[in-house]
């Protein structure tokens, strides 16, 4: 369908969209939420683009299920490399086995880990304005945003640096096979990327147990016993790995790229948070609701429960518009409006609940880092001629930013 605001959304369809949804797909969200807030797919399916909605859905865990299993088996395959993956992975899973992954990677991922991330992480993005500046213009993508979740994931995963080159493509193709209607190009890519990692993981991970490394090491943190919670197998580990690259890489790449984006034709912005680099944890959170990095979630009714005044019925299953409940107008004032000193801001970037991203401390710290510094360091950057968006519903990310100085 269209998405001329004139228009009726009756026929919205997510596997149907035309190429001015992923230039901008704020208008026809909000057309959603006012005309069709929980809204009839044409699979059956439901579209939820409210923010109390999503939010009360993202809070209870009795009603709704984050496995995917019934979704994923017609999609991948049954026992296909894909289906093995998403159905093992951290975000698709529910208690018991998700309670106790989660707490193995929130304890590996701790406080102290993510501060000893942040001089080798100055370090690179430093390393990356210099050769910025020395050509004189870049594409903020592959050479700056892509750069940074690579190197922090390989350091968290103990990846020798000359073994990450693989990394950013397979875990392009592996998310790339979670969008509402991915090619048959894409779904062989998926599935060949995970077995092409799982192989190279299952050496990793065997030379981690012969010669185990420090705290800051998330694969020897992993392996190592802990009285609080039953160890992870090795299909849980290997999964889970590719989990953490996939979950800190694409999503933390379009952080940082569409927060410069954003930023980069608003000098008012730019200046202040240069003059005052305690204000960048706040405009983070703003590029956070604003371009959200994760547009789309999902949930499974598993009991009877009333959301929005719609009552949901076992076998239901819901996408959630994360894009659009973070521009919802009764929560966010003139949501339209990117503004770095908005408070309160409660959005959903990171989802909420015991769903919540576990990885979301070092998100933030690779988002604030990577601004602050391509911002004082390159301080007559501007964006050259119009970015390039993914052809993605699930994931708003750029193809190329082209910059100039």
């Amino acid at each position: 369908m269209g998405h001329d605001a004139t228009r009726s959304v009756a026929d919205f369809d997510l596997t149907r969209l035309e190429d001015g949804f992923f230039e901008n797909p704020y208008p026809i969200y909000a057309q959603l939420r006012q005309e069709s807030p929980i809204h009839r797919l044409p699979d059956g399916g439901w579209l939820l683009t409210r923010h109390a909605d999503l939010d009360a859905v993202y809070r209870d865990r009795t009603a709704f299920s984050a496995d995917k299993k019934a979704a994923f088996g017609p999609k991948f395959g049954v026992a296909t490399p894909l289906f093995e993956h998403h159905t093992t992975s951290l975000v698709f899973s529910d208690p018991p086995y998700h309670t106790r992954v989660r707490r193995r990677i929130v304890g590996a991922l701790s406080p102290s880990a993510i501060r000893g991330l942040i001089p080798g992480l100055e370090r690179l993005i430093n390393d990356l304005c210099d050769a910025i500046e020395a050509r004189g213009h870049c594409d903020l993508v592959e050479d700056f945003a892509s750069a940074i979740p690579i190197e922090v994931i390989g350091n968290l995963l103990g990846v020798p640096r000359d073994e990450r080159s693989p990394l950013r493509a397979w875990s392009l193709a592996i998310l790339g096979a979670l969008d509402p209607a991915p090619s048959s190009t894409a779904l062989a890519l998926g599935q060949r990327s995970v077995t092409e990692f799982l192989e190279y993981l299952r050496r990793l991970v065997a030379d981690r147990r012969r010669h185990p490394l420090g705290d800051g090491d998330i694969v020897t943190r992993l392996l190592r016993e802990d009285a609080s919670s039953e160890p992870l197998s090795e299909h849980e580990l290997l999964h889970n790995c590719i989990f953490l690259l996939n979950a800190g890489h694409e999503t933390t790449t379009n952080l940082i790229a569409n927060g410069l984006v954003t930023l980069l034709p608003r000098a008012a912005d730019r200046a202040s948070l240069v003059q005052t680099p305690s204000a960048m944890a706040m405009a983070v959170e703003e590029c956070l609701r604003f371009e959200s990095p994760n547009q789309l979630g999902n949930r499974l009714v598993i009991a009877p429960v009333e959301i929005g005044g719609h009552r949901f019925a076992p076998g239901d299953y819901l996408t959630l518009a994360i894009g659009a409940a973070n521009r919802d107008p009764t929560v966010f004032a003139d949501p339209d409006r990117f503004d770095i000193g908005r408070s309160p801001n409660p959005h959903l970037a990171f989802a909420a609940g015991g769903h919540a991203c576990a990885g979301m401390s070092v998100a933030r710290v690779e988002a604030e880092v990577a601004i602050r510094t391509f911002l004082t360091r390159l301080p007559n950057a501007q964006l050259n001629g119009v970015p390039e968006h993914q052809h993605r519903a699930r994931f708003r990310g750029l193809v190329r930013a082209d910059v100039r100085l």
